[in-house]
């Protein structure tokens, strides 16, 4: 991460949490844990936005390449030739839009479900961590 807040406003958590001496309750490792999810959450909402930033980026590749085709298209269709020959040209660039939209469309849909994997595989990792700590605390003051 690049920049990094500091959700307890520069307190000591665990020195406070500590003075609250609960039995049984290893505060310290309490306090690790919730460090962790925090960092998770931060590492998620970065790689959310990075997401959103390259699809940003695409939509707008895809908006520069649209007028650059609609551009040489409407050229190649003020040439003067026969409307036999202009009837078939536009097909042809019809198709050929069809085409690249549904190829666009493609794109975009795998960037958003990449986005999404690599953000939730983040927080999975976190909650399959934090099952395991607790489960390591119960065993420990057993």
């Amino acid at each position: 991460m690049t920049k990094r807040t500091d959700p307890f406003m520069g307190m000591d958590v665990t020195k406070l949490m500590s003075e609250f001496k609960l039995p049984g309750v290893d505060m310290t490792a309490l306090t690790q844990a919730q460090q962790k999810n925090i960092d998770a959450v931060m590492a998620a909402n970065q790689r959310a936005m990075q997401g959103m930033q390259e699809l940003a980026a695409r939509q707008a590749q895809i908006l520069q390449e649209t007028m650059t085709e609609a551009g040489k298209a409407a050229a190649a269709l003020a040439a003067d030739t026969s409307p036999d020959v202009k009837a078939r040209e536009q097909m042809e660039l019809a198709q050929q839009a069809l085409n690249k939209a549904l190829q666009d469309m493609r794109d975009i849909a795998e960037l958003m479900t990449k986005s999404t994997n690599e953000t939730f595989e983040v927080i999975n990792k976190r909650v399959a961590e934090s099952i395991d700590e607790a489960r390591k605390l119960v065993e420990k003051s057993s």
